[in-house]
């Protein structure tokens, strides 16, 4: 029988941590801190910095420095302004079962709260803490896509996750660790997903409160602050049944090669593949037809203004990548919005709502695209699902290579190496060197 999650997390060490689940941390970790360092260039980031640092003073708790910044506020302030840091380029890691992201409130929250912490952490410690953040947040987001008729962000069901991994690493009982999930449950943003898909702004996945709701339930809950029964984790027996014995961050967690919703990398994919197997210039191209899920077809953004409608469209990212050959750090910069060539391909693309390609995206991603050449022929790919999930991985090189391409301009590449060496082993590292991985993410570039 499964342990109680609460018990689960409480009893958890690193040394039930099976190599596969730490080899998911260790890639997660490269992974988001690269996005993090590009992300931090952007102005959703300087915004939910300069919140943090008008709202969230330092307490007793003691001060967490800010993601890529190093200002110190309060670990809450902290795991805030990191969420949105991350969710501010939509190019961090994901799970395509419930439909959302996890590292981008993990990461920012749990070093947060121990960089507040008065006892240094090893990496082990930290890896512990990171799994079982993972496996909570998507077993809950499970259970709560299962029994709720809105699609919620991410934010919704990471603030439970983080709320039970802080609480574990504050000291807490097992009953103690329940009512911070209940809590992190009852303050989690419920906010609604597709609002954003049809209104693309800075609000994106919901972690940039998810992450400070958890770390908030996890303090309140050990000063003696109750909560109700997270009902995530307490009324949705079956997606618990296998705790501790079936990791679902091993089977679940995706990687995105494009730094825009992950809705659209199918139809991406598709699209690349078709430019090099028929050898064609964009210039060949005359209009794009692509059929895919229902909801995909609402992210639409044939025409984005912001880089928000840019993150939530799919017209404009596939023409993007047929014009330049990559959706990349370049792309992210504003003149991409008004580049001719990519505008006349993305407003000459027709998106197609497909009934059967709808009803099997569950907990997959469909496309099929085709290119209109402009020489009369038409030229197709099979319907796919996107490069990334555990069936199609991307490999560890593709995973150093988007890392490097985002975080060595921004850190330079001495910085950029010696995180990446780090925290692709981090699971090893003694306190003191976990400390200076902790330094090269949270101090400015």
């Amino acid at each position: 029988m499964a342990p109680a999650f609460h018990d689960f997390a409480h009893t958890l060490t690193s040394g039930d941590l099976p190599e596969d689940v730490l080899r998911v941390l260790r890639r997660s970790f490269t992974d988001t801190m690269g996005v993090a360092a590009v992300a931090s260039t952007t102005q959703m980031a300087d915004i939910a910095r300069r919140g943090a640092l008008a709202l969230f003073g330092v307490g007793g708790a003691g001060g967490s420095r800010i993601l890529m910044h190093g200002a110190r506020v309060s670990p809450a302030g902290a795991a805030m302004a990191g969420a949105f840091t991350v969710d501010a380029v939509d190019a961090h890691d994901g799970t395509s079962p419930c439909k959302g992201h996890a590292g981008s409130a993990v990461f920012p929250a749990l070093l947060a709260l121990t960089d507040a912490m008065p006892e240094p952490v090893n990496g082990a410690e930290f890896a512990t803490l990171l799994a079982i953040a993972y496996e909570v947040s998507y077993r809950a987001g499970l259970a709560q896509h299962a029994t709720c008729a809105d699609y919620h962000t991410s934010g919704a069901w990471t603030a439970v996750g983080v709320a039970t991994a802080c609480a574990r690493g504050l000291g807490a009982t097992p009953e103690q660790i329940r009512h911070a999930a209940g809590i992190g449950e009852y303050h989690g943003p419920r906010s609604q997903m597709m609002r954003c898909i049809d209104h693309p702004t800075m609000v994106r996945d919901g972690v940039g409160w998810g992450a400070p709701s958890g770390v908030t339930a996890a303090y309140l809950a050990c000063e003696g602050f109750t909560g109700a029964p997270a009902l995530t984790c307490e009324d949705a027996p079956s997606f618990w049944a296998d705790l501790g014995t079936n990791w679902r961050l091993v089977e679940d967690t995706h990687y995105k090669p494009y730094p825009c919703c992950r809705w659209a990398h199918p139809s991406m994919d598709a699209a690349a593949d078709l430019m090099r197997e028929h050898a064609l210039h964009h210039t060949d191209v005359a209009a794009v037809e692509i059929k895919t899920f229902h909801n995909a077809t609402r992210l639409a953004g044939h025409s984005p203004a912001t880089p928000d409608e840019f993150a939530y469209s799919i017209a404009f990212p596939v023409a993007a990548l047929i014009v330049r050959g990559q959706v990349g750090v370049a792309e992210l910069h504003e003149d991409t919005l008004r580049d001719p060539d990519i505008q006349r391909i993305s407003s000459a693309t027709t998106l197609i709502d497909d009934p059967h390609l709808t009803s099997i995206s569950d907990g997959k991603r469909w496309a099929e695209v085709s290119l209109l050449l402009q020489d009369g022929r038409r030229v197709s790919a099979a319907p796919r699902t996107p490069r990334g999930d555990v069936d199609m991985p991307l490999s560890a090189n593709d995973i150093e290579a988007k890392f490097h391409l985002f975080a060595d301009p921004v850190l330079g590449e001495p910085r950029a190496q010696e995180l990446a060496s780090l925290s692709g082993n981090f699971d090893h590292l003694s306190a003191s060197e976990f400390a200076r991985l902790r330094d090269l993410c949270l101090s400015a570039p």
